[in-house]
């Protein structure tokens, strides 16, 4: 998938879970590796993890599978928002759109993400999105020349926000149910981990 990167946020606190959910297992490997591979097997070469919390036990994990590193200074205040800026600032010259990927979302699928980068290069669409039974979900696509748009958002502002903006040049995709969910609370983690890690 050349030209097209991915920005892992990986930069919450897991407060709900108690612990660092992005080094839980999950199958043989934890739930960021797994996140990290499952990319790979799409064909994103570039993936970039935006470490917060948990900086050094985060960064040290992504390292093993080969991932870049940028660290969001102000995760604790600037939400979602500010780590998302913080990978698109580290995107290489040469990226032309960026996959927005979540840190706690070991569910996705290696065929969703081929697929959203397959729509984007077929119709260079600005935006895709998967959808599940009318509801968006991630990992999701922004082309190059929304970035600066991005950038320049408020603080207050939400990514719901900006895509809303731009619904009228939302490419959608249909998917599976895996698009929606991702490990919130330990009671998540118990109900979706794979057998393997039971």
């Amino acid at each position: 998938m050349t030209g097209i990167g991915a920005v892992v946020l990986a930069a919450g606190e897991s407060r709900r879970m108690g612990e660092p959910k992005l080094l839980l297992p999950w199958g043989k490997v934890s739930v960021l590796g797994h996140i990290i591979q499952t990319l790979r097997q799409a064909g994103i070469e570039d993936v970039l993890v935006v470490t917060g919390a948990w900086r050094d036990q985060v960064e040290k994990e992504a390292v093993k599978f080969g991932a870049r590193l940028v660290h969001n200074e102000i995760f604790a205040s600037g939400g979602m928002l500010s780590s998302i800026q913080c990978g698109l600032r580290a995107q290489l010259p040469e990226t032309r759109a960026a996959l927005i990927c979540l840190g706690d979302q070991p569910q996705m699928q290696a065929e969703v993400v081929r697929a959203i980068c397959d729509a984007y290069r077929q119709t260079q669409a600005r935006v895709v999105i998967p959808s599940y039974a009318n509801r968006r979900g991630h990992p999701w696509l922004a082309e190059k020349g929304l970035w600066q748009e991005i950038l320049h958002l408020p603080p207050d502002a939400t990514p719901r926000a900006f895509l809303s903006a731009h619904a009228k040049e939302i490419l959608y995709v249909s998917a599976d149910p895996s698009i929606l969910l991702d490990l919130d609370t330990p009671e998540d983690y118990q109900q979706q981990r794979p057998e393997e890690t039971r």
